[in-house]
């Protein structure tokens, strides 16, 4: 897969990120965690694609997707919790 494609979805992840921040400014927080979901999803979605060179998995499950990187043992050390509160 193309350079092409992994930049496309981490642009994707800033407009989110972005968006969270702004959502965060105007005190819409339900919004700010799905935005913030998104955004790291969309970021594992990159990373997958880097690493597999095949389309990620239709999954917005971030466990599921952190587990198939070759960083899934950090991530899901480190930010386990992080991840999980973020799917619900």
């Amino acid at each position: 897969m193309s350079e092409k494609i992994i930049q496309n979805w981490l642009a994707l992840a800033d407009y989110d990120y972005e968006t969270a921040n702004a959502m965060m400014q105007s005190g819409r927080y339900i919004y700010v965690a799905f935005t913030c979901q998104q955004a790291v999803e969309k970021t594992l979605k990159a990373f997958f694609v880097q690493e597999h060179q095949i389309t990620p998995p239709y999954t917005h499950n971030l466990l599921t997707l952190a587990s198939k990187i070759s960083c899934s043992q950090v991530l899901l050390c480190d930010y386990q919790e992080t991840l999980e509160d973020l799917n619900s």
